[in-house]
């Protein structure tokens, strides 16, 4: 014998359960941009902004040092060459640097790039400014050819104590495939 009542309440309890269902799947899309975005504003996980940062108008503090490090790698199947021209620059806060950082196409085809930063501890990145980057545009780069790009930096006065030695990577990501039609247009342009 079946409760005529059971069936509207198994009903409403299907409805919940298919509601929920449904509000997970949209938080497991809006968790990625949502992540990115806590990522921007905290410095968390170490991204850096890749946005040029303004010119550096305060004061050097020459009463301290902070080492930064530099580590390039090229992403899987990347068949490029990518290296800092020094391994590590010791830097006053409020100093602006430029550190060059040389990359060799391998290949015998065109290729165009784009190195993605990350620096540890996650807390430095907030402190971190780039004024002027190659991680800013796609670089394309002619094959066999080989080319030293700047990076300009400056570490904010207000970058915490305790911070003695952060580490800027760069991944080397292949973006010809996605490559933008003006970087396209800068590879079919003559060698000088």
């Amino acid at each position: 014998m079946t409760d005529t009542n059971s069936r509207p309440d198994n009903m409403r309890i299907v409805r919940r359960l298919l509601f929920t269902v449904a509000g997970m799947f949209a938080f497991g899309f809006a968790l990625v941009p949502l992540y990115e975005v806590f990522c921007d504003i905290t410095g968390f996980n170490g991204r850096t902004s890749n946005e040029q940062a303004a010119a550096n108008v305060r004061e050097v503090d020459t009463s301290r040092t902070v080492n930064v490090q530099f580590i390039t790698r090229v992403n899987k199947g990347m068949p490029w060459g990518f290296e800092p021209e020094v391994t590590s620059v010791r830097v006053h806060p409020g100093e602006t640097r430029v550190v060059n950082f040389l990359a060799h196409n391998l290949t015998r085809s065109d290729m165009v790039a784009q190195a993605i930063p990350s620096v540890a501890p996650g807390e430095a990145a907030l402190y971190l400014n780039k004024t002027e980057c190659f991680c800013f545009n796609q670089q394309p780069l002619k094959a066999g050819d080989d080319v030293a790009m700047p990076m300009q930096f400056y570490l904010d006065p207000d970058i915490p104590d305790h911070i003695h030695t952060l580490t800027l990577s760069y991944t080397l990501y292949d973006m010809t495939a996605r490559a933008t039609p003006d970087v396209l247009a800068l590879m079919e342009q003559p060698a000088d």
